[in-house]
């Protein structure tokens, strides 16, 4: 059979254009309408646009700053690479980028796998944390996007994966590359290890997410890994809506730091961004040294090839048709979709 891999990620404008920055923007607030009270789906869209409008003037000075965001790029070559490596493995597999708010979109990667006639579909969200507004979501609009197009392919899943032990290695390794290469003791009381996750409205925990939890038991083995005891864990939150957060807020926390130094490590995302590049490397950066604090931000290790090894071991058991569970995979939970597989469902024997 031959199976189409849809690398599922949020997107980003690649430029600072004014229009497509807004109807970015605009695309996550509709997604997340249900955050506030609203009569209609009118009201939820015309809600959206006010805060995207509202939002999209510092966005826009973000993307300036760094130049547009290399998300896309980097997503699409390890799609690509991915594809290689599976090719080279033998199995029939072709490998897609669908994006849930900017092109390609999720749709745009259901028709290019419909179009080279694959036989089945395989959804893999880049996000290493499983949550609800970015794991949960691109997947259900992946089944979504399949059923509108009424395609005689089925669909299968896999969730939440930063349990890979691999992973956990793979990014303890490139802190501790990064510490060695700028002559840092993690270990130093002077140096501060702070873990920064993005951020995510309290309702969907209240609503049951998991998501603080992944993050928090992540923090606590790449700590382990690391041999350090010491570290801090704070969120890099999106308040556009006068609704409460994850905390402690990460640009609170560094501050007060009682450290010479201060070493970042941005647990939530597989490829550089807005998010990395301007709100840790500028505006947290700023911070830090307006505090006192010499500031080292850890790189992402998007092109990192021993990324590869983990995607293909998480989809390998779909491509090979043997049991997910033989890899450690099993029923999600956050996902309560009958053949969607994660590593962080606790097992029930």
């Amino acid at each position: 059979m031959s199976t189409g891999v849809v690398l599922l990620n949020f997107g980003e404008p690649a430029e600072p254009d004014r229009d497509a920055v807004v109807d970015y923007l605009e695309r996550i607030f509709f997604a997340n309408a249900d955050l506030e009270e609203a009569d209609s789906e009118d009201a939820r869209r015309e809600r959206s646009r006010q805060l995207a409008e509202r939002r999209a003037p510092a966005l826009i000075e973000e993307y300036e700053a760094i130049g547009g965001s290399p998300l896309n790029p980097q997503a699409t070559a390890q799609a690509d690479a991915l594809e290689n490596r599976l090719r080279a493995d033998g199995y029939d597999v072709r490998t897609y980028v669908g994006m849930q708010y900017t092109e390609p979109f999720i749709g745009d990667a259901v028709d290019a796998a419909l179009d080279d006639g694959v036989d089945r579909i395989l959804g893999l969200p880049i996000y290493p944390l499983c949550g609800p507004s970015t794991t949960i979501i691109a997947l259900e609009e992946l089944q979504d996007e399949v059923a509108e197009r009424d395609a005689d392919v089925p669909v299968q899943e896999v969730t939440g994966w930063h349990r890979h032990p691999d992973y956990a290695r793979l990014r303890a390794d490139t802190i501790a590359d990064f510490a060695a290469d700028h002559d840092l003791d993690l270990s130093d009381p002077d140096t501060g290890l702070v873990f920064s996750a993005h951020g995510t409205p309290t309702h969907y925990l209240e609503e049951g997410s998991r998501y603080d939890v992944y993050v928090e038991e992540y923090c606590s083995v790449q700590a382990a890994l690391l041999g350090v005891s010491d570290y801090e864990l704070g969120f890099q939150n999106h308040e556009n809506r006068d609704i409460p957060w994850t905390e402690p807020e990460v640009e609170d926390l560094v501050p007060d730091l009682d450290a010479e130094r201060v070493v970042v490590e941005p647990v939530s995302f597989l490829h550089e961004q807005s998010e990395t590049l301007s709100e840790l490397d500028d505006e947290l950066a700023e911070e830090a040294e307006e505090a006192g604090l010499d500031f080292y931000r850890v790189p992402i290790p998007h092109d990192d090839e021993r990324i590869l090894d983990v995607f293909a071991d998480l989809v390998e058991p779909f491509l090979a048709d043997f049991d997910p569970g033989y890899y450690q995979l099993r029923q999600c939970q956050c996902r309560d979709r009958p053949g969607t597989m994660c590593l962080n469902a606790p097992r029930s024997d």
